[in-house]
């Protein structure tokens, strides 16, 4: 599993592979009705939107960070692992990667609070419609997936935004000369 995460972390190509297979069954399950070559084209469209748009990040993220894509992956790696590396220059890039990371987050945390009344907005519209139609089961359930799909948005982004102020904090201490160790201990969890 492992290897398959690192292979998928790598790879634009696994990534495109995988954004189909889901384009797909997501097609498939909104789109019953409609000829199963129809699901691979939707699917394909999605696939392309979204590659594109991963390849303009990766390339933009490489140029910034001074590494190419593979390296990032590795770097991305040791910071999911707390782990500071003990090159002078992988610090180097490892720092850079963690300020970019930390201001997109931050970016980002300005929109959040819309972005949850919006969606709150969503899952309440579609069971007041269920309630009017009579057909409450389906709008519920949505509101459940939307509500856990939230949830596990705000959990990640607090666990990616703990491991960037770690490495940050890490990283500032290698600067100073403060603990040469290449596997820093974990704080708080």
């Amino acid at each position: 599993m492992r290897a398959f995460k690192r292979w998928l972390d790598r790879s634009l190509t696994a990534q495109a592979v995988m954004i189909f297979l889901l384009g797909v069954g997501i097609t498939a399950l909104f789109r019953r009705h409609e000829h199963p070559v129809w699901w691979a084209i939707h699917s394909a469209l999605y696939t392309a939107v979204a590659v594109t748009v991963l390849a303009v990040q990766r390339r933009r993220l490489s140029r910034a960070i001074g590494t190419g894509p593979r390296g990032i992956a590795d770097l991305n790696s040791k910071i999911r692992r707390r782990e500071v590396p003990s090159d002078p220059q992988e610090q180097t890039a490892m720092r850079r990667l963690v300020a970019e990371q930390l201001k997109r987050m931050e970016r980002a945390g300005r929109w959040l609070p819309y972005w949850l009344g919006l969606m709150g907005l969503v899952a309440v519209g579609m069971v007041a419609l269920g309630a009017t139609t009579g057909s409450l089961v389906s709008p519920l359930i949505f509101a459940v997936g939307l509500t856990a799909f939230c949830s596990w948005v705000l959990w990640m982004r607090r666990l990616s935004m703990d491991r960037c102020r770690y490495m940050h904090s890490a990283l500032q201490g290698q600067t100073h000369g403060f603990g040469g160790d290449r596997r820093m201990e974990r704080q708080g969890g």
